[in-house]
């Protein structure tokens, strides 16, 4: 078997030109876990490949409208039709124009979700009381745990970050207008926060996200742009031909190590947008 690659020391010596011990290569152990197939979009580009973990758990809907895309080949040769440096990459519209979509409707918002003591959630940071951490490799805001006592579900209202990687539904002046068209950060962007629904993160490839030809006009329309050449979901792929996506634990000693060195580098602008969760490739 090929050796595992190990993304530890890359993400951290793109962010912040060190490598620490906790970057040192690891193998297979408890500290990974699977990404599970079905929640792993593999989206193949004329600039290379992204992996993207979806949250099933922060946007139910909208995960299940891109698998279903995915399956029947919509997203195939799709073009990256609006791409802004400093902001985001989008797609999803086979028109190309930025006004076309799928004959499956719209899907209602998931600008919020509930989080109950069986979220996963690992906090990194508490501004004003209120934590920041991450689910899986999402960065989210969430309200306390001492929140869970005031409402009859057990639960507090949490929202994804729009940090670089996060993936995000494209909609027009509706909230409930999202259908076939996404976009993924390439750079951090706050004010999108609950007002765009969040369906996951990009864990592998956001180097390719930032490499896709932007647009030379303030709307950030492309000519002559990049090209999804093929977006499949892993679970349809055979088994035999499926890369092991395993991504570090947020609530593992490793990564808590990783957050603790980034925080010290960062100081008082330290953010959960600085940290790119690690991943192995098991081919």
């Amino acid at each position: 078997m090929m050796k595992p690659i190990n993304l530890v020391a890359a993400a951290l010596v793109a962010s912040f030109g060190f490598s620490p011990a906790l970057a040192e290569p690891v193998g297979p152990d408890s500290d990974y876990e699977a990404i599970a197939p079905e929640n792993l979009l593999v989206i193949d580009t004329t600039k290379g490949r992204i992996w993207v973990e979806m949250t099933p758990d922060i946007a139910p809907l909208h995960v299940e409208r891109i698998r279903l895309l995915a399956g029947e080949g919509f997203y195939d040769n799709v073009k990256w039709h609006r791409v802004i440096d400093g902001f985001m990459a989008q797609t999803g519209d086979p028109t190309g124009t930025g006004e076309g979509g799928s004959t499956h409707g719209t899907v209602k918002a998931e600008l919020t979700f509930r989080r109950g003591p069986e979220t996963p959630f690992e906090p990194v940071a508490h501004p004003a009381g209120y934590p920041e951490g991450f689910h899986h490799s999402v960065p989210v805001y969430s309200q306390p745990d001492r929140f869970f006592g005031r409402f009859e579900d057990g639960k507090a209202t949490a929202w994804g970050m729009y940090c670089p990687g996060v993936a995000g539904m494209a909609r027009d002046t509706d909230e409930n207008s999202a259908d076939s068209q996404f976009f993924f950060m390439r750079d951090a962007y706050p004010s999108l926060e609950r007002r765009y629904s969040v369906w996951g993160r990009v864990v592998v490839g956001q180097d390719v996200v930032n490499a896709l030809k932007a647009g030379d006009l303030p709307s950030g329309m492309v000519t002559d742009p990049d090209v999804m050449t093929k977006v499949q979901v892993a679970s349809a792929i055979p088994a035999s031909e499926r890369p092991g996506v395993y991504r570090l634990r947020p609530d593992s000693r490793t990564f808590r190590g990783i957050v603790a060195t980034v925080r010290q580098a960062r100081g008082a602008d330290f953010s959960p947008c600085d940290i790119q969760i690690p991943v192995r490739i098991e081919p």
